[in-house]
């Protein structure tokens, strides 16, 4: 008996305590909505300030509020504070526990993508919104626009592609050109330093050549003290030095003769010097 009435005063006390925490949600959500009405009734009067500050406080009372980060999603999105926007609209999806909630908030968050140029995001969100509510036009034919957008897009950037693909083969081209003609000048100039070197060797060869002659002469040419030491041969048909010496002693000998021959002469026939008489 006692283990009965143990059991069902736990129960009772978990049903009180889950109404009393029932009540505090719903009292939160009543709360919340209320704020959130304000901040609808600021915008309509386009006090943004206020409007945010009421829908901020309306969730921070309550997660089970969906239409609270919506309404400022589509607040900011107004202001074309798109990053925000984009926060709100994902946090209301991911709230949301209807379809049509779910719709609507990744209908917008396509909108911020196409705001954004990011097509290829914005056409996934549409996918995703259609899939909570296939019936809707505006969605439809967003996805379509987001489509042809991403097709655009896509051309452009392969054309860009192919573009800097021909500009890097027209530089490329234009480098092996210069290079072929660097190469040309570099063999022309080999063939100037070829030319010039054998025009070298050439001068060299003269040079050793007269070199080699020089030293034939130099080898040819006696030097001084040889030529003092070797006794000097008589050439043909010429006399000695002795030989001229001795007919020079033998003609002064005989020219000294002569001379004392006409002395002798001289002696004889002189005229006596007449010495006058005072």
């Amino acid at each position: 008996m006692r283990k009965i009435i143990t059991i069902f005063a736990l129960f009772l006390a978990v049903f009180t305590n889950g109404q009393e925490e029932a009540k505090e949600k719903l009292d939160a959500l009543n709360t919340s909505t209320n704020l959130t009405w304000e901040g609808n009734k600021a915008l309509s009067e386009e006090k943004f300030i206020e409007a945010e500050i009421n829908y901020r406080k309306a969730i921070s009372k309550s997660d089970q509020n969906v239409a609270a980060p919506y309404n400022l999603g589509n607040a900011y999105y107004n202001e074309e504070t798109y990053g925000e926007a984009f926060g709100r609209f994902k946090k209301a999806g991911e709230l949301a526990t209807d379809k049509n909630s779910k719709h609507q908030a990744y209908h917008n968050m396509g909108n911020v993508f196409m705001k954004r140029k990011e097509y290829e995001k914005a056409v996934e969100a549409y996918k995703e919104a259609l899939r909570n509510n296939p019936s809707d036009d505006e969605t439809r034919y967003n996805l379509a626009l987001a489509k042809e957008m991403l097709k655009k897009e896509q051309d452009e950037q392969k054309n860009d592609k192919n573009e800097d693909n021909k500009d890097q083969e027209d530089k490329k081209d234009q480098d092996q050109n210069e290079d072929k003609k660097d190469g040309d000048d570099g063999e022309n100039e080999k063939d100037d330093q070829e030319k010039d070197g054998d025009k070298g060797e050439d001068e060299k060869d003269e040079d050793k050549d007269g070199e080699g002659d020089q030293k034939d002469q130099d080898q040819k040419k006696p030097e001084e003290g040889d030529e003092k030491e070797q006794p000097q041969q008589p050439r043909p048909n010429q006399l000695s030095k002795q030989q001229i010496q001795n007919l020079l002693d033998a003609m002064q000998n005989e020219e000294k003769k002569v001379q004392e021959k006409i002395d002798a002469q001289k002696v004889k026939g002189a005229k006596v010097k007449n010495e006058k008489d005072w």
